[in-house]
């Protein structure tokens, strides 16, 4: 919907109609919520010495990996969780605590990514509508399971495989050129399969969904800011079922990956159309793999 222009006073004045400002009013809300519950909730868990104290190496770790997760991931539509997720396990944090991190902290930094690609006007609300309500589903159907039937301690390989595999991904479509552009069909099945696989492996909407649609031959701007919009909804839905069913655990991890990710996402969004796409991929690739072998090394 176009913008509507009035007249003040012999001035012309924009105004946003009411449907375009729900796109940051919706995020900004369920944000407000959730701070508020999170506060309401756990304010009895911290106090001033133990949040100063928090303040150590380890956190400088978190927030450094929220950083770079969500530059990587806001400028390639894809990334976040597979790269979080894969220095969280290297770094010896365990499955359940990593991805329940890695999604609350999604709760806030996709939501600060989505109103940042709303902004910079890279965002396909077509899309978006069809990836919304498959991606939830599959994502709240994952999260119930790891939260409360898999056994992390035994899910821990499997999921550095699957990084590997996510990575071999991400790797292959930055390799492909003279992309025909083709109609992406089942895109419910598609935004299903990457919300699941997004929260049992902490990881996976990006490399799943974006580097399918890109595969495809859509346009790459659209796409990310697209995914990333929906991908806010996604990681809100597996967040509370996380919540929960899980509870939350790893306090210094989330908040890292907080502070981390909302400082980046706006540079991020920013950038997504000013970085040389493919040599970030192959470089993003190689580090997933590399981190997922540490991972299996230790296991084995």
């Amino acid at each position: 919907m176009s913008k509507e222009v009035k007249e003040n006073n012999g001035a012309l004045k924009i105004e946003t109609p009411f449907k375009e400002r729900l796109w940051v009013v919706i995020p900004v809300v369920l944000l407000v919520g959730l701070i508020a519950t999170l506060v309401y909730n756990h304010h009895a868990e911290f106090s001033w010495n133990g949040f100063i104290a928090g303040f150590d190496t380890e956190f400088l770790i978190f927030f450094c990996i929220g950083v770079f997760a969500q530059l990587v991931d806001g400028t390639l539509g894809m990334g976040y969780g597979a790269t979080s997720t894969s220095f969280l396990l290297a770094y010896g944090v365990p499955p359940v605590v990593s991805s329940t991190g890695v999604h609350v902290a999604e709760m806030f930094t996709t939501g600060v990514s989505a109103i940042s690609h709303h902004k910079f006007g890279n965002i396909n609300k077509k899309l978006v509508r069809h990836l919304l309500i498959p991606g939830v589903l599959g994502s709240i159907t994952g999260a119930y399971l790891l939260s409360d039937v898999i056994d992390g301690d035994v899910i821990k390989p499997f999921i550095a495989v699957y990084m590997i595999g996510l990575a071999c991904i991400i790797i292959r479509k930055a390799m492909q050129k003279n992309i025909i552009k083709k109609k992406t069909k089942r895109l419910g099945i598609l935004a299903s399969f990457g919300g699941f696989m997004d929260a049992v492996g902490g990881g996976g909407w990006g490399p799943i969904v974006t580097s399918t649609l890109l595969g495809r031959g859509r346009n790459p701007r659209y796409t990310i800011g697209s995914v990333n919009a929906a991908e806010f909804a996604v990681s809100f839905a597996s967040g509370i079922t996380f919540m929960i069913f899980g509870g939350i655990e790893g306090w210094q991890v989330i908040i890292g990956l907080i502070l981390g990710g909302v400082i980046a996402a706006p540079i991020a969004a920013l950038l997504v159309n000013k970085i040389k796409r493919q040599p970030m991929m192959i470089l993003v690739g190689i580090l997933i793999i590399v981190l997922s072998l540490r991972t299996l090394s230790k296991l084995l």
